[in-house]
């Protein structure tokens, strides 16, 4: 049973997959997160990088793209591949690029300069040169057909994939799409700009939501907005299409809400007492899997094999309701059996069917951690809802009121036999403590280093700090102090 519950009355616009009651995606669009793929960009070449072979590119936005040498036009027309970037592309030039990975953390986006335009049944590249088949046209006689058919129709330079559609399509009506392709190809050229900037954009969200539904087969769309439910309808009428005016949020009303809240903790909990634990960074996520209160009936190994499989069915259906792309790495737990690993690795390989973003399985290590890849187009669901905590940075973690208090403690002593009489020290009670000892046992000796008179002004603060806010002589610190020291 597949269920897509739509919220587009908003102006955070989102939807949930379901299948057999199970959210297994959450997308959302928001105006200053909406995703940048797909989008056709005029740009100005700021750096070359012959180290990495690669440039980076002014395209108007915030951060610079990043284009691979492999991704130029020139490179891909060019007879002879071996040459270094600066063979084929210089500082300063001007090209069209278009985004294929969106800016993630510190990195901007990933651009192409092979420019795809979006078919039917074609995916036209103007300077593609190469015909492709998509991957799900599994018959070889039906591929090599539509290959002969796209080097007959397409030039030199250009470059057309066919997609699933075109099967059932007839060689006229894909040489007419092919035409009309070039044309919207040929009205693109004429908007390009005097500056660096965006010449065509993608409605993505809506292209993601008519791409959903057209893969149901049957189940239920229940949608918030009348004009969208009627152009779902004529786009897939075979499943049933309902209205939503009620009160409630329609992802409250459908138990939908909690699931976001839950893809966003650290901890998972599986049905047995087991739980996953997710930590995710800019660079790679890793997965770390716990038998908890799970204990099984069986022998140990047993109960691990069973426990690291339903680990494996939950951990590749929050990659998806998360959308973690990128390297994943997946501390199952300790397998002794080498046939209990290959269980284990049919498991998640079985799951990652289902899944629509490119993934690649590496394999186990000799540690026993399962090494994964999946495609990443746009940044994870915890970087689209959430921001660094501005006391821990981002780390999970604060410095301790010790460490505060030592490095306080060395800054004082580099004041040491100073001209002045007093220092007034902004700080936290914790810091105080830790820095004079209990009982202030370490007073004494501190202020005897020190040769000067301490003085506080105790402050209430997220996380432990200090600043010495006032040097000079005792009688006008010593009026500023709370909590002063003798």
């Amino acid at each position: 049973m597949e269920t897509l519950i739509i919220n587009y009355m908003a102006r955070e616009k989102r939807f949930a997959y379901l299948r057999n009651k199970h959210v297994e995606q959450i997308v959302f669009d928001r105006p200053e997160q909406r995703s940048l793929v797909g989008n056709i960009y005029y740009g100005t070449v700021t750096k070359v990088l012959p180290g990495m072979n690669a440039v980076f590119i002014d395209i108007g936005e915030d951060k610079n793209a990043y284009l691979h040498r492999d991704s130029l036009p020139s490179y891909v027309l060019a007879q002879d591949k071996q040459k270094n970037v600066t063979s084929y592309v210089h500082q300063g030039e001007k090209m069209l690029v278009q985004v294929d990975k969106d800016a993630t953390g510190t990195k901007g986006p990933k651009v192409t300069g092979i420019i795809e335009i979006q078919g039917n049944h074609l995916i036209y590249m103007p300077k593609g040169r190469y015909v492709a088949v998509s991957r799900k046209i599994a018959d070889e006689t039906e591929q090599k057909a539509l290959r002969r058919l796209g080097n007959r129709l397409k030039t030199e330079e250009e470059g057309i994939i066919f997609r699933t559609s075109s099967i059932s399509s007839t060689e006229e009506e894909i040489a007419n799409e092919l035409q009309t392709l070039r044309q919207e190809c040929k009205e693109l050229l004429q908007k390009i700009p005097k500056k660096p900037g965006l010449i065509f954009q993608k409605d993505t969200f809506i292209e993601v939501i008519l791409n959903q539904t057209t893969k149901m087969k049957s189940g239920e769309i229940i949608v918030d907005d009348l004009a969208v439910k009627k152009m779902l309808e004529q786009a897939n009428p075979k499943v049933k299409h309902s209205y939503y005016n009620g009160k409630e949020n329609i992802f409250s009303a459908n138990n939908v809400e909690h699931e976001i809240d839950k893809a966003l903790k650290k901890i998972v909990w599986l049905e047995q007492g087991a739980y996953l634990i997710f930590d995710e960074t800019e660079a790679l996520t890793i997965i770390d899997v716990n038998t908890g209160k799970f204990s099984g009936k069986a022998d140990y190994q047993d109960t691990v094999l069973k426990t690291n499989q339903l680990a494996a069915k939950e951990i590749i259906r929050q990659l998806r309701l998360r959308d973690i792309g990128g390297i994943i790495l997946i501390d199952f737990i300790d397998m002794k059996r080498e046939q209990d690993k290959q269980a284990v690795l049919d498991t998640v390989e079985a799951e990652l069917s289902k899944d629509e973003k490119r993934t690649k399985i590496i394999g186990f290590t000799p540690l026993g951690i399962l090494q994964l890849t999946r495609k990443r187009t746009k940044v994870a669901l915890s970087e689209a809802l959430q921001v660094k905590c501005p006391v821990c940075e981002g780390t999970g973690r604060i410095l301790s009121a010790e460490t505060i208090a030592f490095r306080l403690e060395r800054e004082l002593l580099e004041h040491r036999s100073a001209e002045f009489e007093a220092i007034l020290i902004e700080t936290t009670r914790e810091v105080k403590e830790a820095l004079l000892g209990p009982k202030e046992a370490h007073k004494e000796a501190l202020t005897g280093m020190l040769n000067v008179k301490l003085y506080f002004s105790i402050q209430a603060a997220e996380k432990p700090f200090y600043i010495l806010k006032q040097f000079g002589e005792e009688r006008d610190i010593s009026l500023k102090a709370i909590d002063t020291l003798p």
